[in-house]
């Protein structure tokens, strides 16, 4: 059975920070230019395809959910955080957020157009990761689009790098962990899952930065 305890970790971490991450996280608008143009180049091909909604997971305060409903697109969020769940209501009440997890969506088979995993994806153990992007594939009709976005490792190093912060968003104490993987053990497990892999954009550290940044387009493929 896997083991899925460091769920209450991330849970009651998100919960601690809520009201300050929303202070101090960037707004869709604030991301780089390559981040918008991605998230509007995914807005534009599920609009198109018309195959059904988009989950935002992992959503947060529904900041880049309201982002994709401003682009044209029919989206949700879900998140495993109440408190942020809570605030994009608040937030965003012409929208739905629900709480959840992505190790078990209370999704419907084959149901959506798109999946967004917008730097949400970290906190799992890379054990646990087969489950989760199974769940994407399972959810996601026949042709439905998926883009994963987030910090990942190097890509000399075989094995997750794992951080362990104690502090997180205005020295709130914090007990999850973040695990960077290699882009191209991202595109190994998205690929098991049933998922087939049509871009990935790597963005190196910019000067002064030390973590690199990496978006993962894929989809479902017709008749699977």
């Amino acid at each position: 059975m896997t083991d899925l305890s460091y769920l209450a970790s991330v849970r009651t971490s998100y919960d601690t920070v809520a009201a300050d991450y929303v202070a101090r996280v960037k707004s869709p608008a604030e991301l780089d230019p390559w981040s918008r143009a991605m998230l509007a180049a995914f807005a534009e091909t599920v609009r198109t395809d018309g195959l059904g909604p988009v989950a935002d997971l992992g959503c947060g305060p529904g900041l880049v959910t309201a982002h994709l409903a401003g682009l044209g697109v029919s989206a949700f969020g879900v998140d495993l955080s109440p408190a942020m769940v809570e605030l994009a209501r608040r937030a965003h009440p012409d929208l739905t957020f629900t709480v959840g997890s992505m190790t078990g969506l209370a999704i419907g088979d084959a149901t959506l157009g798109g999946i967004l995993a917008f730097y949400s994806v970290h906190h799992t153990p890379p054990e646990v990761l087969p489950l989760v992007f199974g769940e994407f594939r399972r959810t996601l009709a026949p042709g439905g689009h998926l883009m994963v976005a987030g910090h990942v490792g190097a890509d000399h190093v075989k094995a997750a790098q794992r951080l362990r912060p104690a502090q997180a968003y205005g020295g709130h104490p914090v007990s999850f962990e973040s695990h960077l993987l290699p882009p191209d053990r991202i595109v190994e497990l998205l690929g098991r899952a049933g998922l087939v892999v049509t871009a990935r954009f790597v963005q190196e550290p910019k000067e002064g930065a030390t973590r690199t940044l990496a978006t993962f387009v894929a989809h479902r493929p017709e008749g699977a």
